[in-house]
């Protein structure tokens, strides 16, 4: 477990820069407004009303939704009230402690973090209080966007390492004040990637951009990859998802023994016999 050591001691490293850091500019564009014009100053209004300029909408039919287990968009599916429960105790650790972004791992694959980060971005979306942000940082295996049905031609790749504009990557998939960055190509060197100059200024301008948006991120799994421990300094929280009779105790422990000095809010357990999506404390 040498690449947990060192990450480890990178991640230490990183949120002591992340503390002194102030985020730049990238120039990114206004992606919902109230008000109308690209020019205007920056906004400060709420959720009502908003409006996408320059997002593409992606049409998602309600058998695309209740296929892929999107349920948090379907008011009278049976599961939708796990996730209004799990977004009412995100909401709480987010408003209690002045945080706007959250990130979502898992100690193995096959545990359903990207589920519920898709899920979790839906339901928080249904508050008309604020917009929400899914961002996809699966940067090896990026899926969100097929949850949708949607083959982006752009993604969070191109922005990084071809400058494509973010205004021509993101998309709402038809959901009142959800946007989602997506993935394409699988990045290689991920754990860089995620820690680069280029995506701490991104994610710093998607942080603040907005005084009533939510982020959202996706990130690989614990044991897989350094990238979650790496990309931990530059999320407000995180959170841990595993699933009951699949996700190793020895593995969850482990992963919650590397996350030791970093916020979590909390632990997801998918499968339940007592719920679908139970959020149960840090011990």
């Amino acid at each position: 477990m040498e690449h947990i050591r060192r990450a480890l001691e990178q991640a230490e490293k990183d949120r002591a820069e992340a503390r002194s850091a102030v985020p730049s500019d990238t120039g990114l564009y206004r992606s919902v407004d109230n008000k109308g014009a690209d020019s205007a100053p920056a906004p400060t209004a709420t959720s009502a009303d908003v409006r996408y300029l320059k997002t593409k909408i992606v049409d998602v039919s309600a058998e695309t939704l209740e296929r892929n287990r999107l349920v948090a968009a379907l008011p009278a599916h049976e599961l939708t009230d796990s996730y209004r429960m799990l977004r009412t105790k995100v909401l709480r650790e987010l408003q209690t402690h002045g945080w706007n972004s959250i990130a979502i791992t898992s100690p193995a694959t096959g545990s359903g973090k990207t589920l519920t980060a898709i899920n979790l971005a839906i339901s928080l979306a249904r508050e008309v209080n604020h917009t929400v942000l899914l961002v996809d940082l699966d940067l090896r295996a990026p899926s969100i966007h097929e949850s949708f049905g949607y083959e982006p031609e752009l993604g969070i790749s191109d922005y990084l390492q071809h400058d494509a504009p973010i205004e021509e990557i993101m998309f709402s998939p038809g959901i009142d004040r959800l946007v989602v960055l997506p993935g394409r190509e699988s990045i290689a060197d991920s754990s860089e990637t995620l820690r680069s100059p280029k995506m701490v200024s991104l994610v710093g301008e998607l942080k603040h951009r907005y005084p009533d948006r939510i982020v959202i991120c996706d990130l690989p799994p614990m044991l897989a990859t350094d990238d979650a421990l790496g990309f931990a300094p530059y999320t407000d929280a995180m959170l841990m998802v595993a699933e009951a009779g699949s996700t190793r105790r020895e593995d969850l422990q482990q992963s919650l023994s590397i996350l030791k000095d970093v916020r979590l809010i909390g632990t997801v357990l998918n499968k339940s016999e007592d719920a679908p999506s139970k959020l149960y404390g840090r011990k």
